[in-house]
């Protein structure tokens, strides 16, 4: 993609931010309509209950795994110039790291970018979780936690292994890649179809996905036109929740990137959606015994996926789709930690009772 028209007329650190904020939008809307969410995909899994949930996690992941393999193939992504495989990654920062997010995305209902997108809708429960969240990634990153978090981190590394490039270790072909894609979107669509779910549900499921390779796209285009170096990156939600709480805290101190219009555009772009469709709906918490499970639950996924490196989208659907090992250390670990949680919590304290996070309400 030919940027020098664009670049010529706004500054680099501007086009990032607004490329951001359009990916984001256009992300937030879609996973908004989809309902698109890993914690209720595990959850019927685990409980062999498969509804929606699940066929449009699997359409997300395998739209954006075929689609991010194939631009690697075409030369229109770097995939080695990512963070998840251009440096050095934990192995046990994302197996721990995994568990706690999964352990903690059950306890709040919902994964950092689901509660991003229903915080935009009116859920309170959701805007203080994530909040907490973003509190806790922070204070993992350059705060208190910071010490901690680096010596979980340096226990096992991917220089152990040889690399972080899990296609390598295995010797997997493009062809491989695509079909290993294709073979989960099949079941997607399988499944959706038995589910019936909608044609615009399973659509916006789709495009959801496709937002991380567009953002590995346009990042890689602005890496081979900018003047200063640009990171290469897909969807996360961890590291800048984190920095996005600290440029509303504090003057500014780095420049503005990608991730600097990511978490902006994601809320615009739900609320958008919630608005257009009529799902706008206050809620709150329950009970004093039920904020406490959520903000536990965020504050575990907060050192959780900063350990990780990832959170959900960013290890579970970004770092997979590159075929990173830890990225797939970390969503192994987030599936078995929410199917464990959810069975010692969940089915048999409240069996029949219904998820809060999954009723939709018009205005």
């Amino acid at each position: 993609m030919d940027l020098t028209y664009i670049l010529e007329r706004m500054s680099e650190p501007t086009v990032l931010v607004l490329a951001g904020m359009l990916v984001g939008i256009l992300f937030g809307a879609l996973a908004q309509q989809s309902r698109f969410c890993l914690r209720a995909a595990a959850l019927e899994f685990s409980r062999r209950k498969p509804s929606d949930r699940l066929p449009i996690w699997l359409l997300a992941f395998s739209s954006a795994l075929i689609t991010t393999q194939l631009l690697s193939h075409l030369g229109g992504i770097d995939v080695g110039e990512t963070r998840q495989l251009a440096s050095p990654q934990s192995l046990s920062g994302a197996l721990i790291g995994g568990l706690m997010f999964g352990t903690g995305m059950v306890l709040a209902r919902g994964c950092a970018s689901r509660l991003l997108v229903l915080s935009a809708t009116g859920n309170l429960r959701a805007l203080l979780s994530g909040l907490v969240f973003a509190v806790v990634a922070q204070a993992s990153l350059r705060g208190s936690l910071m010490p901690f978090r680096d010596w979980l981190s340096g226990l096992w590394t991917t220089v152990d292994i040889g690399g972080n490039d899990l296609a390598a270790h295995l010797g997997i072909s493009a062809i491989t890649a695509y079909l290993f894609g294709a073979l989960w979107f099949l079941a997607g669509l399988l499944l959706a179809w038995r589910n019936r779910s909608s044609i615009w549900q399973t659509t916006a499921a789709v495009g959801a996905g496709l937002a991380v390779p567009l953002a590995l796209w346009f990042t890689t285009s602005m890496t081979r036109q900018a003047f200063d170096p640009v990171q290469v990156e897909g969807l996360t939600f961890t590291g800048p929740s984190a920095d996005m709480l600290m440029l509303f805290l504090s003057r500014p101190t780095g420049g503005l990137d990608f991730n600097s219009g990511l978490v902006p555009g994601v809320f615009a772009g739900s609320f958008l959606a919630a608005l257009l469709t009529r799902e706008l709906l206050l809620q709150g918490f329950e009970s004093g015994p039920s904020m406490a499970r959520y903000l536990t639950g965020a504050a575990l996924m907060g050192f959780g996926g900063m350990l990780a490196g990832g959170c959900a989208v960013g290890a579970g659907i970004t770092g997979a789709s590159l075929f990173a090992v830890t990225a797939w250390l970390t969503l192994c670990g987030i599936w078995l930690s929410a199917s464990i949680t959810d069975l010692l919590l969940d089915r048999k304290q409240r069996p029949h009772s219904p998820d809060p996070e999954t009723q939709h309400s018009a205005v």
